[in-house]
């Protein structure tokens, strides 16, 4: 428990810029399967997993460890972030997601022409510390940098790079249907080419991914 009498994962998902997690239920973290591989990602793997769980520690060597509990904190949200990414494509997580979803928590795509298309959290790696946080817009199929700052911060890997692609398979009936529409880029009333250093190049790359745009 946290000073203040709340659970830690209650504690840690209702800070400021965590909006994007869901409680990960306690039985999912104690069932040792679900936690295989993580105890070479995690440092000080057996205390992060305790502060997690609401554990007291019985070592008495703990305390001279870690003298400060804030020295083991960045380690137990480490944890919990690969932690969520392995539940979050359970199908349990995958319905808790799906309530953020729909009440529009993970924000909306900045690309005018996607009409407010609902994003979802995306990882670039799988593993810590490598990507933070993209956002993926399922009707453009691309990624952008959150607005926010705390949710531009957070580790992408907490997220994985298979979720976003597994629910929107998971819930194809949540996803609007596809807006194909794209902005035109005209002079003097003529359509500028894809390959002009000044026309629509992401369009044309789209369509000729081994193209040379300057060919």
């Amino acid at each position: 428990m946290t000073g203040n009498g709340v659970s830690w994962i209650n504690w840690f998902c209702s800070k400021k810029g965590n909006e994007f997690y869901v409680k990960v239920p306690i039985e999912y973290i104690m069932d040792g399967f679900n936690l295989t591989g993580l105890a070479s990602l995690t440092p000080l793997y057996k205390e992060a997993l305790e502060m997690i769980l609401d554990i007291e520690s019985e070592d008495d060597e703990m305390s001279n460890k870690i003298p400060d509990i804030s020295l083991l904190e960045p380690h137990a949200i480490a944890m919990y972030g690969m932690i969520h990414q392995r539940y979050i494509t359970t199908r349990a997580g995958l319905n808790r997601m799906l309530t953020k979803y729909k009440s529009g928590v993970f924000g909306t795509c900045p690309r005018y022409y996607c009409q407010g298309s609902k994003v979802l959290p995306c990882g670039q790696a799988d593993r810590p510390k490598e990507e933070s946080l993209r956002l993926y817009c399922p009707n453009c199929k691309d990624i952008y940098i959150p607005n926010d700052d705390y949710h531009a911060a957070l580790d992408g890997a907490h997220f994985g790079t298979t979720f976003p692609h597994l629910f929107t398979q998971a819930f194809e009936e949540s996803i609007p249907p596809f807006q194909s529409n794209t902005y035109t880029p005209k002079l003097f009333g003529f359509k500028l080419s894809g390959q002009s250093p000044t026309g629509p190049t992401m369009q044309w790359l789209r369509l000729n991914p081994d193209g040379n745009v300057h060919g």
